[in-house]
């Protein structure tokens, strides 16, 4: 089994809250808009870290992470970018290879908007955890964190961080 914390939309902050919960966490996830790369040097110093780069990320950031991670965490097959849309309104880029070989846990933040869905038609689960940093519309900071055992997604989490400063 394995704990997982989720977070996206960073740009560039870190901070203390978010790091009480990266302690907590077997892993940590990052579904882009990591912003300066000194967020995923923090998170990797006390967590194994897998990400993707987002639409302000640098050079840098897309190439050290991927546009798409796709993964198996135990028995999950988990693919994780940044644009990816939502069940009924995948991205243009990813719609015909997750329609022809669709995961079990398709992530993507950009939004800004927390969300969490089934897509029956794909079996599989849609997660966005909203944005965990300051910068954006968004006015309560949200992760999620669950527990990925063999091949079940279980005890689903929404953190919220509280109001932006």
């Amino acid at each position: 089994m394995k704990k997982i914390l989720l977070l996206s939309d960073t740009h560039s902050h870190i901070d203390e809250t978010i790091m009480k919960y990266v302690r907590q966490a077997d892993e940590v996830w990052h579904a882009g808009d990591i912003g300066d790369l000194s967020v995923t040097d923090t998170i990797k110093k006390e967590k194994p870290l897998k990400a993707v780069y987002g639409n302000i990320d640098s050079t840098e950031a897309r190439l050290e992470f991927p546009l798409n991670n796709r993964f198996f965490c135990e028995g999950v097959d988990v693919w994780i970018t940044h644009i990816g849309g939502y069940p009924g309104k995948y991205n243009l880029a990813i719609r015909e290879e997750i329609k022809a070989n669709p995961p079990k846990l398709f992530i993507c933040g950009h939004s800004h908007i927390l969300k969490v869905m089934p897509d029956p038609k794909l079996n599989l689960i849609h997660m966005n955890p909203g944005a965990a940093g300051i910068h954006g519309f968004h006015q309560v900071r949200t992760m999620l964190r669950f527990e990925i055992n063999g091949e079940n997604i279980q005890n689903l989490e929404v953190i919220e961080i509280g109001k932006r400063v």
